[in-house]
This record gives C-alpha cells, sequence and structure tokens, in this order.
C-alpha cells in the first residue's frame, strides 16, 4: 500500500451537497466534471443539492473540481459501488497542536480492501508515519492512545509487509505547503475493528521497522505524535440528510469554515455571550 493524491486503484462513490440554485449550476457542475479521468457522474440532483459520483481520485481533487465552478462543496456521504452493511464507513478528525488538523475516512469496499482517503494540514514539510491505536482515548492528548493497533501480536512493519501491525499504515507526505493528502488501500485493516479506536500521526518518518534503532520493530521511530483523533461511525451514502444544526444554527455551507466546538463554532447571526 503506498499513499496517493492522484487516482488509480479501487473506486468508490461520493455524496457531495453542492450549493445550487438553477439549471445553470447543475451545467456548470456536470461541465466541471465531464471528460475528467477516473470520473462517473451518476446524478446531479437540483432539488435535493446533491451531486453522486464514482471515482478513483482522492475526495480533495473532486472538491476542488466542484469548487472551480463557484459553488461550495461537501462530502455528505461516502460508499462501495456495491452494497455494503452499515459500519463499514468511518471517519476521524485529527488535530494536534498549532495548526494540524484534517479529516481521515475509512470505507472498506470489500471484505478485502480498506480505503482510506484523508487530508491534514499544519504538518512540516516531508513523510509523516500513520497509525492506527489501539485506544480512543484523546484525554491525555495523543499519549493516551496507546501502542499501534495489534490485534495478532505482530512486530512493527510497513504497510506490504506479511509481519505488521494491523495498524501500520506506513507514511504521508507533506507538501512545501503543509499539506498532505493520500488516498491508499490496505488489505488488514477492517473498519469494523477499529470504530472506537484512534488515528495518530507522528513527526516524522515510519522506518517501516527496517531501521537500526531499537524502536524500528515497535513504532517505526518516527518520533512524537503530533495529531491524532478517535476513529467514529459515520455517514455512508445517502445516510446524511443534515442541513443546518438545530443546536446553533450552522448550515451545512458555513460548517466547513469553522471549528468543531467552542466560540469560532457560532453562526455569524448568534451573537457571543458575555462571560
Amino acid at each position: 500500500m503506498e499513499a496517493a493524491s492522484g487516482g488509480g486503484g479501487i473506486s468508490c462513490r461520493l455524496e457531495f451537497a453542492v450549493q445550487m440554485t438553477c439549471q445553470n449550476c447543475v451545467e456548470a457542475v456536470q461541465a466541471a466534471l465531464q471528460e475528467v479521468p477516473g470520473v462517473q457522474v451518476l446524478d446531479v440532483n437540483l432539488d435535493s443539492q446533491s451531486v453522486l459520483l464514482e471515482t478513483n481520485l482522492q475526495t480533495e481533487k473532486v472538491q476542488s473540481l466542484l469548487e472551480s465552478t463557484g459553488r461550495k462543496a461537501v462530502l455528505k456521504g461516502m460508499g462501495g459501488t456495491v452494497p455494503q452493511p452499515f459500519g463499514n464507513a468511518a471517519v476521524a478528525m485529527v488535530s494536534g497542536p498549532g495548526l494540524v488538523q484534517g479529516v481521515v475516512r475509512f470505507l472498506q469496499v470489500s471484505e478485502e480492501k480498506c480505503l482510506i482517503d484523508g487530508t491534514i494540514d499544519g504538518l512540516e514539510f516531508g513523510p509523516h508515519g500513520l497509525h492506527v491505536h489501539e485506544f480512543g482515548d484523546i484525554s491525555g492528548f495523543c499519549d493516551s492512545c496507546g501502542d499501534h493497533f495489534n490485534p495478532d501480536g505482530e512486530c512493527h512493519g510497513g504497510p506490504q509487509d506479511l509481519h505488521r501491525h494491523a495498524g501500520d499504515l506506513g507514511n504521508i507526505l507533506a507538501a512545501a505547503d503543509g499539506r498532505a493528502s493520500f488516498r491508499m488501500e490496505d488489505n488488514r485493516l477492517k473498519v469494523y475493528d477499529i470504530i472506537g479506536r484512534s488515528l495518530v500521526v507522528d513527526a516524522g518518518e515510519d522506518d517501516l521497522g527496517r531501521g537500526s534503532h531499537p524502536l524500528s520493530k515497535v513504532t517505526g521511530n518516527s518520533g512524537e505524535r503530533v495529531a491524532c483523533g478517535i476513529i467514529a461511525r459515520s455517514a455512508g451514502l445517502f445516510k446524511n440528510p443534515k442541513k443546518i444544526c438545530t443546536c446553533d444554527g450552522v448550515t451545512i455551507w458555513e460548517e466547513r469554515e469553522r471549528s468543531a466546538a467552542g466560540p469560532g463554532r457560532r453562526a455569524a447571526s448568534q451573537p457571543t455571550p458575555h462571560l
């Protein structure tokens, strides 16, 4: 398994909410996606402001294509090309000190294949180890996430190795702007095994168990944990009807611009109370 930011590999279906208000919007969206290698448009629905497509491209690239039309787009659901049981999709919202934050999605597209798709910002330029850890506990930041998820008692290794931790996902590569965008397939990880656990990003490169350092066979000697998040069950296709959050008035379009919690979460029309 190798992290990739482009196309190639197994296809999945993506359901986007797109801010469309007229037939011209529909035509603009269709034109942006038409004849793009690796993208097949299945439906563009003005009434529900939704776009359904099948693709082998990374989610961020598809969203960029949609937003190149000048319209906001938000991923609402992700699914396989054939129906999968409920609980086969998960998401981790990872964050760390400073500006490190991102979203990583997991989709069990078949019994043999788990698709992992993510974008993480605020990282130092270069490779960073990525691992599923055994505990979904971030009360002590990433230190309370435990060790790598390793139900088979294996030594640490790389994603392609016969002997490896189930949670060993190798490295992701952050560009000069601090963003790591990736799409990878794994034949060991199962989504239904990792819901409730955690995803951790490390400061440095994972040596995949091939180094001479004593930690090589345990952690990959990839340094401190710089970001983490709990892996939670997420919406599959057509499972997320949300348009507005009734608790704080934040719409699906505003949500991507706001923090997950705290004062920055409140809708612009809702005044911040005086303390």
